[in-house]
């Protein structure tokens, strides 16, 4: 609403850094979307990863895993929301761990709303899965089950709707082994949320399915955990990747997305 972009990212030293920009090129921080008082405790020495922002009703709402490198059980989501996109931020605390709700490794949360109702899609390895959530985006709508809609080979999934299919985003291979990481991006699509999500090939990605969007080249490496948006007319995709022109320096990957006449998306970089 007030003309910028904003950027969440997972916490290297800070406590989730936001970024803004006007032309999605060039970025300043802002703020912290927690200090050291209010961040999250749930999980009381871990990371604050994969931050998701959303729109809900009026407020900013955050979706974000906590989780210390090994911690498939103990691992969960939890949820803050702030008045602005610049927080400060208020947690809510956790929605629910790995334990709780019978998924391990849960962790990389993402909203989508569908049909006027809001799910929540996560997973990392272990299945990706959706659920429903109330109308604030704040818990699980009581009585909502969990569905499996990928496979164990993937996490990091974004849902994104193009024409009449929901097209499922995920990760692939290693992520985060700086230049020697080989992370690609896979997709299947549906016309239901709750899938069944195909690829270009008509195999189920809950059965090892998935068709290559992107991947790592001269330039870069590791490139996934992306998102996708529409503005102004056109879709982008955006991911992490590592440069290396720049010795394995993260970066932020925003191209535009095309899509092919039977409608899969074409990511040139």
């Amino acid at each position: 609403a007030d003309g910028y972009f904003y950027m969440y990212a997972t916490e290297s030293t800070r406590n989730v850094p936001i970024m803004k920009s006007k032309d999605l090129v060039e970025w300043t921080y802002c703020n912290t979307a927690f200090t050291n008082k209010t961040r999250p405790r749930f999980e009381p020495k871990a990371g604050i990863w994969a931050p998701d922002i959303n729109y809900i009703n009026g407020k900013y709402v955050l979706y974000y895993a906590m989780s210390v490198w090994g911690g498939e059980q103990t691992c969960g989501i939890g949820v803050a929301t702030a008045d602005s996109p610049q927080g400060p931020f208020t947690d809510h605390g956790k929605m629910f761990r790995s334990n709780e709700i019978g998924v391990q490794n849960s962790i990389d949360p993402s909203l989508l709303q569908y049909e006027g109702r809001n799910y929540l899609v996560w997973g990392s390895f272990r299945g990706i899965y959706v659920i429903q959530l109330t109308a604030d985006g704040l818990s699980i709508m009581p009585g909502a089950k969990k569905k499996r809609i990928a496979g164990t080979a993937f996490e990091a999934v974004y849902i994104h709707k193009h024409g009449d299919y929901y097209y499922l985003f995920v990760s692939f291979d290693y992520c985060c082994k700086g230049l020697k990481s080989n992370y690609k991006v896979m997709v299947g699509r549906s016309k239901a949320v709750t899938g069944p999500y195909l690829d270009k090939d008509g195999k189920a990605m809950d059965k090892g399915g998935g068709s290559l969007v992107i991947q790592g080249n001269k330039d870069y490496a590791g490139v996934g955990h992306n998102a996708a948006y529409h503005l102004d007319g056109k879709d982008y995709f955006i991911s992490h990747a590592y440069s290396l022109a720049e010795e394995g320096a993260p970066k932020l990957i925003i191209r535009e997305m095309t899509w092919t006449p039977d409608g899969w998306p074409i990511v040139n970089f």
